[in-house]
């Protein structure tokens, strides 16, 4: 029963990161977009904010490519451990799919 939670739990993390850079990425477009928008204004101030804000979106993006490289790698593993899983105990994992799909169909129908 521990090794089901536990499973469940990495699906969350992962659907969990994936929106969260799915969200990070957008924000960095829009970031861009702005920067981009204000290329006119390239003295005083304003000229090293943009200039602080671009080096900070380049480091923000390797940073996003190694996460994303890692969880990619880490996605691979659950995914191998999963099927490795229903070979050894096909009978078991139907089970728990049919078991979660009547629990999916209960809170669907309750809505």
């Amino acid at each position: 029963m521990t090794a089901r939670k536990s499973t469940a739990t990495h699906e969350e993390v992962k659907l969990n990161s994936e929106q969260l850079i799915v969200d990070f990425k957008a924000l960095m477009a829009d970031a861009e977009e702005l920067i981009h928008a204000t290329a006119s204004h390239e003295d005083g101030p304003l000229g090293m904010i943009r200039s602080k804000a671009l080096d900070t979106l380049n480091n923000a993006k390797e940073s996003l490519s190694s996460i994303e490289g890692g969880l990619t790698d880490k996605a691979k593993v659950v995914a191998e451990g999963a099927d490795e899983f229903v070979h050894r105990n096909p009978w078991e994992a139907v089970g728990v799919a049919a078991g979660l799909g009547l629990l999916i169909g209960l809170f669907i129908r309750r809505r």
